[in-house]
């Protein structure tokens, strides 16, 4: 269900009618905020969110609804996690030491070859490195963290998506990639070995594309998915386009996970005019991709 003061609960009794002939459910949430659902899809591990709570205690929440899900897929009990927005702020002020539900999931899995995928119907985008302070991306980025989410992203269009040859494109750092090395040498020293790197070991791929065009291209069919340097870069053309319908896919692990493309819209909570259409999007992936790794259950 996410953070219980956001828009998760509202979200979730929305989008689930249209799916329910189609697979069976369980929610970890507030018994008081999901009280339409039935008994039988309910998990409830909070009894009333609707008294002001502390940003602790709605952080605890969050990381109690997570780990209850977390624990059913270790018992077989589920096959697919989707997961409603979160506050960073309230789950760090309950001592969550993960910048996000990605990071967590990783490491809950014990994965270190993990990747966030923004995926919509024109426009699929990777992250090189994800929740960084800009100042920082440029130090940390490599050659070896580059061929590893190009080479992920390849995998995961292949195994996931049933595209047999993916067209991968690799976006540069600097404006206009860099311009030869005069508007910066990112291209020249990691982005450019990268490719080459990944293109040797058969994950065919095209780069350092300029930056300012190589959306357009993949908008436009011209790239199955586009891997960026850092958050921004990826997800502001993403959410331009794909804001209502977009959905964040976690690349490696061991579990589909995916969830909505937007935030926990506290401003908005509790009004009942939440769109739930990222989340259901988020659900009709979820199951897509379980249902192509476990053809029995279709």
């Amino acid at each position: 269900m996410g953070d219980p003061l956001g828009i998760g609960a509202e979200i979730i009794l929305k989008s689930l009618p249209d799916f329910r002939q189609h697979c069976r459910f369980q929610v970890y949430g507030d018994r008081q905020l999901l009280a339409k659902l039935p008994a039988s899809e309910l998990h409830a591990l909070t009894e009333n969110f609707s008294k002001s709570p502390s940003d602790l205690q709605a952080g605890q929440a969050s990381i109690s609804y997570l780990d209850a899900a977390l624990d059913h897929w270790r018992a077989g009990k589920i096959h697919g996690l989707v997961t409603a927005p979160i506050s960073k702020a309230h789950v760090m002020a309950a001592g969550f030491p993960y910048p996000g539900h990605t990071e967590y999931l990783a490491a809950a899995t014990e994965q270190d070859d993990f990747l966030m995928m923004m995926a919509g119907p024109r426009l699929r985008v990777t992250l090189v490195t994800i929740h960084r302070p800009l100042a920082e991306v440029s130090a940390s980025l490599n050659v070896e963290q580059i061929v590893r989410t190009i080479a992920l992203t390849y995998r995961s269009l292949v195994d996931w998506f049933g595209i047999e040859q993916p067209r991968v494109a690799v976006a540069g750092f600097n404006p206009h990639a860099g311009e030869a090395g005069h508007l910066g040498r990112e291209e020249i020293e990691k982005i450019a070995p990268a490719v080459a790197r990944a293109n040797q070991q058969g994950y065919t791929c095209h780069g350092p594309r300029v930056p300012d065009a190589v959306f357009h291209e993949a908008y436009r069919g011209d790239w199955d998915a586009v891997v960026c340097m850092y958050h921004d870069q990826g997800l502001v053309p993403f959410k331009m386009v794909h804001f209502a319908d977009g959905v964040n896919l976690t690349l490696g692990l061991p579990l589909i996970r995916t969830s909505p493309d937007h935030g926990t819209a506290f401003d908005i909570a509790g009004q009942g005019v939440a769109d739930p259409s990222s989340m259901q999007a988020a659900i009709r992936l979820c199951l897509d991709l379980v249902q192509r790794q476990r053809p029995s259950t279709s």
